[in-house]
């Protein structure tokens, strides 16, 4: 099946075109928390959206919405239109959705619990629940296009976004849909989430300059960034993209979903549940190890996670690990946590369409413990038909590897 549709706001840019030029031009989206609950936390940097969901939305409907629901929104909005569909009769019950989220409607959540404690239960909104629930992002993606097949929400963690597409995938292998908008949002910048994360050591907290705190893959890595944000994909059936004539950014060819079943939070680190992950994409897509000449990382700058990505790479692609070039995009946009996955996918297709991989930016000093072929400026990808994998490992030991290949 094809990627026909992308739409993305993320910490770098608003659109995709303003996002994949930041990525390119090695931009960092980390910025210092101007908000005054900040200044209590431990951390005070994030990679808040670069351009707020509100600028784009209607103000009356945005106010009904969740933030995180905000952002799934304007990538989903961009995504239709960019994929053509926007203007032809589409079938609902042949369209679904596949929009995951890590924690969901965090801010209304604890909003609304603040009003409950501070002004009783008269003054907690009705629409709290249809906007904290986890599948609002999902459920009003699909009143905006009309979907009437499949409507769904993977929660993985930080895979959720991968599990998205994977789960697109298989509704649109299995006969159940033509079409699936695919993706993940999220918004957790927020008092609770930073402090909580901070507690369990998952954040940086180095100080000095914000864009350059986010190092995948450096010595001096020691947590990763927040960010926020949202990705959709429109996901195409052949048939149904080659009938209407669309344009084609990549193909998916499979994806390969495992657990670790060793910690809540930290990863196996040997890397055998992520390499199973990889292993089953290659299985699924028909691809072997020498097909794989691009890989965009789900390394988030943690010490453990960093080095047990590097073990799957060599254990998953062996000799031909040395001839892939590998980058994490999360060194200028942070983690975007459920969203991760989905903004990482947009990445892979468009170093796939364009034929360059952009930089992972900060790795100043490599770790000796990963010996990978990381970009650290752009980098073309060679001509002819290649293909390329998106990691995403979440809490729980959840593993989700996506194959993509040049159409």
């Amino acid at each position: 099946m094809f990627v026909t549709g992308l739409g993305t706001t993320s910490p770098v840019g608003g659109d995709v075109d303003s996002t994949w030029t930041a990525l390119l031009a090695g931009q960092s989206g980390v910025r210092r928390l101007e908000q005054d609950w900040a200044e209590e936390l431990p951390v005070k940097i994030a990679a808040s959206a670069a351009v707020e969901p509100t600028a784009v939305l209607e103000r009356v409907k945005a106010r009904r919405l969740d933030r995180s629901t905000q952002f799934a929104m304007v990538a989903a909005m961009e995504a239709w239109a960019d994929s053509g569909l926007a203007d032809t009769e589409v079938d609902g019950e042949r369209l679904g959705v596949a929009m995951a989220s890590g924690i969901g409607g965090v801010q209304t959540l604890l909003a609304n619990y603040d009003l409950l404690k501070e002004k009783g239960p008269r003054r907690v909104s009705p629409l709290s629940i249809p906007m904290l629930m986890p599948n609002a992002p999902a459920a009003n993606i699909s009143l905006l296009v009309g979907a009437k097949a499949g409507v769904s929400t993977p929660i993985s963690a930080c895979a959720s976004g991968n599990e998205g597409i994977a789960l697109a995938v298989d509704q649109i292998r299995l006969g159940r849909a033509d079409i699936v908008l695919a993706g993940g949002t999220e918004a957790a910048i927020h008092p609770l989430p930073m402090a909580a994360f901070a507690q369990m050591m998952a954040l940086s907290k180095r100080e000095g300059d914000p864009t350059v705190v986010s190092r995948p893959w450096d010595v001096g890595r020691d947590g990763f960034v927040l960010g926020e944000g949202a990705g959709v994909l429109v996901l195409e059936s052949e048939e149904h993209a080659r009938a209407r004539g669309a344009r084609i950014y990549a193909e998916v060819r499979g994806a390969g979903i495992t657990a670790d079943s060793h910690d809540i939070a930290q990863p196996d680190p040997r890397g055998l549940g992520g390499a199973r992950a990889i292993m089953r994409a290659l299985h699924e897509s028909d691809l072997s190890a020498s097909d794989i000449k691009h890989i965009n990382a789900h390394a988030t700058s943690t010490p453990q996670g960093d080095l047990a990505e590097g073990m799957m790479i060599h254990s998953t692609l062996g000799e031909h690990a040395d001839q892939v070039v590998v980058t994490s995009t999360k060194s200028m946009t942070g983690h975007l946590l459920g969203g991760a996955g989905a903004l990482e996918s947009i990445a892979t297709v468009l170093a796939l369409y364009h034929r360059v991989v952009p930089p992972t930016i900060n790795l100043d000093n490599p770790d000796p413990g990963v010996d990978l072929d990381i970009a650290t400026k752009p980098r073309d990808l060679p001509a002819g038909d290649i293909a390329a994998l998106n990691n995403s490992f979440g809490f729980g030991g959840a593993n989700v590897a996506v194959a993509f290949a040049s159409s």
